[in-house]
């Protein structure tokens, strides 16, 4: 399976601008540049796509994870906060708040561990990755 994605910038780095477009058109010409990256400026940037792919992977491997325990999940919620400090990714928090009927605080805090430890985007990012789990 190949994924693909499109980044078109014009212009100087701070004064510049520029789009992002999927394969899949969820994202279609969606504005980044130094404003939305750096301050708060309207639009995405690379480390608010990095955290919505982080905490996506994260809660669909967890259910994988869950499944093969024998529990159905009623609602996995993941946060992540990616952090870049310096020219750098350094951290992916993950907070998590799932109800998952049956399971024992003790097994969920397993098959959440797992997840964090093998979902594939844990796997592809080079910094440190914590996880704060709850069950409901």
């Amino acid at each position: 399976m190949r994924r693909t994605a499109t980044a078109v910038w014009n212009g100087s780095g701070k004064e510049g601008n520029g789009h992002l477009t999927t394969a899949s058109t969820v994202l279609d010409k969606t504005q980044y540049s130094f404003s939305s990256r750096f301050e708060n400026g309207t639009g995405t940037n690379p480390e608010e796509l990095m955290a919505a792919a982080h905490a996506g992977c994260f809660s669909m491997k967890l259910s994988f994870v869950l499944g093969a325990a024998g529990f159905t999940p009623d609602e996995i919620h993941t946060d992540c906060a990616i952090t870049l400090d310096n020219g750098a990714i350094t951290k992916s928090e993950l907070t998590l708040k799932a109800k998952v009927p049956g399971i024992t605080a003790e097994q969920f805090q397993e098959c959440a561990a797992d997840a964090k430890a093998n979902c594939p985007v844990s796997k592809a990012y080079n910094c440190e990755i914590t996880l704060d789990a709850t069950l409901l």
